[in-house]
């Protein structure tokens, strides 16, 4: 098969699951069973193309942020996405420090992946008549930074799917939590690639890096992020996250039979 084709999936696959409470990492290790794989690298910075689709989606809101920061309410949901953006980045450069993350390796991806299958299962049950507010307070924003670390910490958790999940769970509605998650990861997967590149330019890896093929899985997922961010968007305004429990599920298992 063509690198250039394999690239293409690649970015596609990245560009549907980023996004989506589903792991993206579990996708992209059950595609390189058939595709050549691909260095780190391309992993973490194929993400600044999904992330570019957010930052489109956004820019109303993102706009508004900065132009309007000096209203309350305003400056108030600004200080708690850069509060938690900290958070996590102390969090990740300790990590880093100490070594402390667990292989990619089919077994931790798949367990992660179908065990946050069963909770969405069951937060989704205890949520049931129960009522959410659109309102980011202070405690949910630390409980997301703290998500991140874990799905850094156990590829296959995905990071949006850990931290929807957390701010559901402490009451924020989903539209809110979505969008909370979303914002969020535009500088948190941005520094990842920024700090990813700096790091292989400085010492490299020794694993071929072909940027050209970078740069066009990155494209290819910014245009299907686009699409997928904007459909989700509509969807959590009247669905649960049931349906992707069980695709979480049966994706782990997948993954399980086939290593």
């Amino acid at each position: 098969m063509p690198e250039w084709i394999a690239v293409i999936c690649l970015g596609i696959i990245e560009g549907v699951t980023e996004f989506l409470p589903v792991s993206s990492t579990g996708h992209l290790l059950l595609a390189q069973q058939w595709l050549p794989r691909q260095p780190k690298l391309f992993t973490v910075v194929v993400q600044s193309g999904a992330v570019l689709a957010v930052i489109l989606i956004f820019g109303k809101r993102l706009r508004q942020m900065f132009v309007k920061w000096r209203e309350p309410a305003t400056r108030d949901y600004l200080f708690k996405l850069i509060a938690s953006f900290v958070i996590t980045g102390i969090g990740g450069l300790l990590l880093k420090k100490f070594d402390f993350e667990l292989p990619d390796t089919v077994a931790p991806v798949a367990g992660a992946t179908l065990l946050g299958g069963v909770f969405f299962l069951v937060v989704e049950q205890w949520l049931q008549k129960r009522p959410l507010s659109d309102q980011v307070t202070w405690r949910i924003a630390a409980a997301v930074a703290l998500a991140q670390l874990l799905a850094a910490v156990f590829p296959g958790t995905s990071r949006s799917g850990a931290t929807i999940l957390v701010a559901l769970l402490l009451g924020l509605n989903r539209p809110a939590a979505t969008e909370f998650s979303f914002l969020l990861g535009i500088p948190t997967l941005l520094s990842a690639a920024a700090l990813q590149t700096v790091s292989e330019l400085r010492q490299p890896s020794g694993e071929p890096i072909d940027w050209s093929m970078v740069l066009l899985g990155s494209a290819v997922a910014a245009l299907t992020a686009f699409a997928v961010v904007k459909w989700l968007l509509r969807f959590v305004q009247s669905h649960t996250f049931v349906g992707f429990a069980w695709y979480r599920i049966i994706l782990g298992i997948l993954i399980l039979l086939m290593a």
